[in-house]
């Protein structure tokens, strides 16, 4: 018994030293950083502003939602030429979006493309990667909303021509649904500004997330057919593919970037099931694409390497600490009060910093996220890595059908006047931050609580 108390104590004890070191470094590089007088400037009438193509992949999606996206983007405040290009991948339900097609056809700058079966969405990216020619390619999901100044915040950070790629900050616009969704979204702003920020310090975000991303069409144009034909031992690999493009962006030698002040606000899953089924899918596209990033390292500043340590062993040592604290429970039946008690102080000094740095006492709540780590997530990872092969979407439903009065009204109220946001939620909800890395003026849409949303690509 004594061996599985050490054993215990000793890995909770490297989990807690080793996170201590991580996160106190990530803390450092996470700091927000000062746009150089060149960034200042690129707003001026003299400067000529590139092209950009928008590309919208739907499957299934809910008509209101897919509504309040296009919506978004056409409200887009961006002074440059810009293409919107909406691709349908064989959805079932196209007649019930339809409608909402029908809004964008006599607009210009709308692209509708209907895809005659359903190819999976990083094929249904790439037909509208190949049928435009902008300068700058946005990638957004279709129950994404933007902030209304997204695209020039991110065409600004993209005038570096060593930069490939750049991700905006991720909120939950169905935060106030569930407990799980404000759950979700405190785990958003601490992926975004905490892990994304750090790493876009050293221009190496590791994934930018694929709900609000801009690449570089000349790097995409080089790497378009290795991202096309992934593969996994010897089967085609389709989800992961922000994570996996990104990787490539790295791998060709582009820079990846974070751009904290544009807001995208994105739905998450409302309950447990969607959420574990979200999360195996994410886990085994991160442990595939995490053998292929550990050849940059050696090119990558060291904190790098400390950050792909901390993500991967950090849950390593707890999961064993986990395991021979509850065998020592349970077959010696001593408690073991060493392990229990050093994992609910380091929840409780991340969840403070987080609540300091947020300026936001709700991320005290955010302790509830390690019950659910030790008792899911990472039994959900051991099985992820088990089954690394499997890659099935796992969430892709066709989504509710709306009564014939609800398709009518989301015709009446964009009709009704599409200079401004008339649809439930907007891009004018997404308030601007006066400090990027404050969520609590990121509010999320109010109306978007208690609607039930597709997921139908996350």
């Amino acid at each position: 018994m004594d061996l599985l108390a050490i054993t215990s104590a000793a890995a909770v004890s490297s989990y807690a030293l080793l996170s201590t070191i991580y996160k106190s470094v990530q803390a450092l590089y996470a700091q927000p950083t000062i746009n150089s007088p060149l960034q200042d400037s690129l707003g001026q009438a003299e400067v000529v502003l590139p092209t950009v193509d928008v590309i919208v992949p739907c499957f299934n999606e809910n008509p209101n939602t897919l509504a309040e996206c296009l919506e978004s983007i056409a409200s887009q405040d961006y002074t440059g030429k810009m293409q919107v290009y909406v691709v349908d991948d064989g959805s079932a339900n196209r007649d019930v979006v339809a409608p909402v097609h029908q809004i964008y056809a006599n607009d210009p700058r709308f692209n509708i493309i209907l895809l005659a079966n359903n190819v999976g969405k990083r094929k249904a990216q790439i037909a509208a990667i190949r049928s435009s020619s902008g300068d700058l390619v946005l990638n957004v999901d279709s129950d994404t909303i933007l902030a209304a100044d997204v695209v020039t915040k991110l065409v600004l950070k993209m005038h570096d021509p060593e930069i490939g790629a750049a991700m905006g900050q991720l909120i939950a616009s169905n935060r106030d649904q569930t407990w799980l969704t404000r759950l979700i979204d405190m785990e958003y702003w601490l992926a975004c500004n905490e892990e994304r920020a750090a790493q876009a310090r050293f221009g190496a975000v590791m994934c930018c997330c694929g709900p609000c991303a801009m690449y570089r069409r000349s790097a995409l144009t080089l790497l378009l057919d290795q991202y096309e034909a992934q593969f996994f031992r010897g089967k085609p690999s389709d989800f992961g593919e922000d994570r996996h493009l990104t990787i490539l962006m790295l791998k060709a030698g582009f820079r990846t970037e974070y751009v904290p002040d544009a807001i995208a606000a994105t739905v998450v899953p409302h309950s447990l099931g969607p959420y574990l089924r979200q999360q195996l899918r994410w886990a085994r596209s991160t442990f595939r694409d995490t053998f292929l990033a550990l050849r940059l390292l050696p090119e990558l500043d060291g904190y790098l390497t400390l950050d792909v340590i901390g993500q991967n062993l950090g849950p390593f040592l707890l999961a064993v600490s986990t395991l021979a604290a509850l065998a020592q429970l349970v077959i010696g039946g001593s408690i073991p009060w060493w392990t229990g008690l050093t994992i609910a102080a380091m929840t409780m000094v991340r969840c403070s910093v987080a609540a300091i740095r947020a300026r936001d006492l709700r991320f005290i709540g955010f302790s509830l996220h390690t019950p659910i780590n030790i008792f899911l997530l990472l039994p959900l990872k051991a099985y992820a890595l088990c089954t690394l092969s499997n890659s099935d979407w796992l969430s892709r439903k066709v989504t509710n059908v709306p009564a014939e009065e609800e398709k009518q009204r989301v015709i009446l109220r964009h009709n009704a006047g599409r200079g401004a946001v008339s649809v439930g939620v907007g891009p004018t909800a997404i308030h601007k931050a006066g400090v990027s890395h404050r969520p609590s003026s990121l509010a999320a849409m109010e109306s978007v609580s208690g609607r039930e949303r597709s997921t139908a690509y996350k």
